[in-house]
């Protein structure tokens, strides 16, 4: 069964994003590629348990299970060793990024306090954004109650777009809600 999501890409976004940018081929419409979702643990004093509780809200959040990402060299001030297991990630494609990429625009984003969208700075200058969550309580499928700790973790959305501004109005067709705040003006030294 189709993802609504998937549906509504194929048929409100495509058109859309050819009739703003002029695509002439259906394959030169930006999509999405994966999502990849990566937290670290690296600074708690009882490691294993925090990596534990990470990868357990990971794969509660996304639906699969996460892989463990080991440091690449020690650190002797933050008592890291090399191969350390510090954190955690989850790549989505398919139909499971299309479902975690709704949850995360239609329900996730809105539950954040006072918030009036996502940053507009993102964008890697590759097409691909990059979304810091600082609590992962905004997902719905996280019992409050349970929460031990809370676990920050980015959302990376890579895509086909060539450029920020194509990745920027594909997200924004399938609703990332960015942010229009104008620069706040620099006040002038006495």
């Amino acid at each position: 069964m189709e993802n609504e999501f998937y549906r509504d890409y194929k048929e409100r976004v495509i058109p859309a994003l050819r009739e703003q940018n002029g695509y002439k081929n259906l394959n030169q419409v930006p999509k999405l590629e994966k999502v990849v979702i990566n937290t670290s643990v690296g600074s708690q004093s009882d490691i294993k348990q925090a990596l534990e509780e990470a990868k357990a809200e990971l794969a509660l959040i996304t639906g699969q299970k996460p892989a463990e990402t080991r440091a690449k060299k020690s650190i002797s001030n933050f008592k890291l060793r090399k191969e350390q297991a510090i954190g955690a990630k989850v790549t989505l494609r398919g139909s499971h990024m299309y479902e975690f990429m709704e949850r995360l625009i239609k329900a996730a984003l809105p539950r954040i306090r006072d918030f009036r969208g996502v940053s507009p700075k993102g964008f890697d200058g590759n097409g691909n954004y990059t979304l810091g969550v600082s609590d992962q309580s905004i997902f719905p499928e996280v019992e409050l109650d349970k929460i031990k700790r809370n676990i920050g973790f980015d959302v990376t959305i890579v895509t086909t777009a060539r450029t920020n501004e194509e990745a920027k109005s594909l997200l924004s067709e399938m609703g990332m809600p960015f942010s229009d705040r104008p620069k706040k003006p620099v006040a002038a030294a006495a």
